[in-house]
């Protein structure tokens, strides 16, 4: 090698044609060795769509909320509806036909090994490949979990990953191209007699597509767009201060105390008490009897303020089938929460509410 340098007076050889000149090196570059086993297994991750490739382990999807609550609702909202521009996980189940469909994971992605290997490979943004197999499994229930796939007792593992049929499955088709298309591309291109003119026929209907830097700040899942945190105390039927306390004192203090945990998955958007004020959602004091859409200063929807004008009130057949199924009770609500499984939930949370009457 020295000698072939030397030869080459200033380097005008390259390293390549040096090595390659050096008898020792006549049948290669003599660099590197043949990756081990182990070493090509710790590289190779990738999950197959029946599961192939997926370690073992498991994760419910109660803890994968608390893990994606901490990891992944900065960016993707705290139940899977997203962050600014960053991406929504979860709904859209509806809108594949439309002009601007919203491809989540629920509405668009057709195999659950694509989820769980993207998460696995690639989240939480800046901290990829901190996650262990129990936490994506977690992380994957739960994602199934936003978008009515499963149940809040649903427990992901390797041994029943195989069995769940994505929405869209079956919308993709076999990428034929090499063989119809291919051929006719793969011709010598004409260089001669080409269009008079070159026009711009189409643009961009959707520019702002790209997170701005610094969004994954954890402050943005409760970017709260509350001005004023006016709390409305009396009922929506004028009841007094007194007919309230008699309302309260009619309520089970047990189913309270119930509804009171149960709100915890409420309170990361809501909250009620005596401090309580307007935050992703609105503060919920005085909302059991209350009109819809009642509190001055907080951004509602524009599908709130239509069932406003509509008269709709929060009494407890209305306020149950909110909290059952939001996005079917009103469509187009911003509320992100798919719903409460269990009767016994929306039991507990509707007389946690009519307990925080003022």
């Amino acid at each position: 090698m020295s000698k072939c340098l030397e030869r080459s007076g200033v380097f005008k050889l390259t390293l390549a044609a040096c090595v390659l000149a050096t008898p020792t090196f006549a049948d290669g570059f003599g660099l590197g060795r043949t990756a081990l086993p182990e070493e090509i297994q710790a590289w190779d991750r990738d999950i197959r769509p029946g599961g192939a490739g997926l370690p073992e382990g498991r994760g419910d999807v109660y803890t994968g909320e608390e893990i994606f609550a901490d990891a992944c609702a900065a960016c993707h909202g705290d139940f899977a509806e997203g962050v600014g521009n960053w991406p929504v996980l979860a709904g859209g189940f509806d809108t594949l036909a439309d002009k601007d469909p919203v491809k989540t994971v629920g509405s668009y992605w057709p195999h659950l090994s694509t989820v769980w290997d993207y998460v696995n490979r690639s989240m939480p943004f800046g901290g990829a490949q901190t996650l262990e197999p129990d936490e994506v499994y977690a992380i994957v229930a739960y994602i199934l979990y936003s978008n009515d796939k499963v149940d809040d007792t649903f427990e992901l593992s390797h041994e029943n990953f195989a069995e769940f049929e994505m929405y869209n499955e079956g919308g993709f088709i076999v990428d034929d191209r090499a063989e119809t298309e291919y051929p006719t591309w793969r011709t010598e291109p004409c260089m001669q007699d080409c269009k008079d003119s070159v026009e711009i026929t189409m643009r961009a209907s959707v520019l702002d597509v790209t997170p701005d830097e610094g969004e994954d700040d954890a402050s943005a899942s409760q970017a709260a767009p509350a001005q004023d945190s006016t709390q409305v105390a009396a009922l929506a039927d004028g009841g007094s201060g007194a007919e309230a306390s008699v309302q309260t004192a009619a309520l089970d203090p047990a189913l309270v105390a119930e509804g009171e945990k149960v709100f915890r998955q409420c309170a990361a958007c809501h909250q009620v008490g005596a401090d309580a004020k307007n935050r992703t959602g609105p503060a919920l004091n005085g909302i059991m009897g209350a009109e819809a859409g009642r509190i001055e200063g907080f951004r509602y929807s524009k599908a709130m303020k239509a069932a406003a004008e509509d008269g709709l009130i929060w009494d407890e057949a209305s306020m149950a089938a909110f909290l059952t199924r939001p996005r079917e009770f009103m469509q187009g609500t911003r509320m992100a929460f798919s719903g409460f499984r269990k009767e016994s939930d929306i039991e507990a949370v509707i007389a946690y509410l009519k307990s925080h009457s003022e």
